[in-house]
């Protein structure tokens, strides 16, 4: 382990420590049932406070996912912490109160928490969509602009650049459905690149007549799923 989360370990067992210690010292060991259940959702709420880290969805924006749910398991735990420290100086006789006062926080702690994990999780799958989106072109187009690079004969450089065109004028946006021809695209390009390789003219421009056929129905189809 390494010495940091070690670190982080200790900081994290203070409150713990501290408060164990400092309720066992003034209250002892039998207390009411009022008192124990305070005490244990006092415990509840710093441990989802402790958890925040790993209900964090991880992305590129989770830094912002990561301060949302943080900043509400906090005020979960103080209101928790501020009521459960009430009831165990009142001690009341009967548990009911305590009982209630814990069960409607955390209720309403709930349905914030979920809810901000639906949205931060959709917000995350679109990133990841988008991130898909701007590698399809970004990397069909480099690959392109480099077998354009590397072709020396007019006549297919330029059938390649039309390829060239057409990808880079393309919308970034994509589909699930899209799956199978954008596949179908990039495995193009690979044998385009195999072909300008071994300086296969004939083969060059077919390839790129191809690529434009391809291209073009796999923007028509994006076109009519829009």
């Amino acid at each position: 382990m390494k010495k940091e989360n070690k670190l982080w370990i200790i900081l994290n067992s203070i409150f713990l420590i501290a408060f164990n210690v400092f309720f066992f010292t003034l209250r002892g060991a039998e207390n009411k049932a009022s008192v124990w259940i305070s005490y244990s959702f006092i415990h509840f709420a710093y441990f989802m406070l402790l958890l925040t880290p790993i209900l964090t969805r991880k992305g590129k924006s989770s830094a912002v996912f990561g301060f949302s749910i943080y900043y509400i398991s906090s005020i979960y735990f103080l209101t928790a912490f501020v009521t459960g420290i009430v009831f165990i100086l009142i001690s009341p006789d009967k548990h009911t109160y305590a009982l209630l006062s814990q069960l409607t926080i955390a209720f309403f702690y709930s349905i914030i928490l979920v809810s901000l994990l639906i949205a931060n999780e959709r917000t995350a799958d679109a990133e990841e969509m988008r991130k898909t989106q701007i590698n399809y072109i970004k990397v069909s187009s480099e690959k392109i602009k480099g077998l354009i690079e590397r072709t020396k004969d007019k006549e297919p450089q330029k059938s390649i650049e039309k390829v060239y065109d057409l990808l880079y004028s393309s919308p970034i946006k994509t589909h699930p459905d899209l799956t199978e021809v954008e596949e179908s695209i990039l495995a193009s390009i690979r044998e385009l690149e195999r072909n300008v390789v071994s300086d296969n003219k004939e083969e060059i421009i077919a390839g790129s007549n191809s690529l434009i056929t391809k291209i073009n129905e796999r923007n028509r189809m994006l076109k009519s799923l829009q």
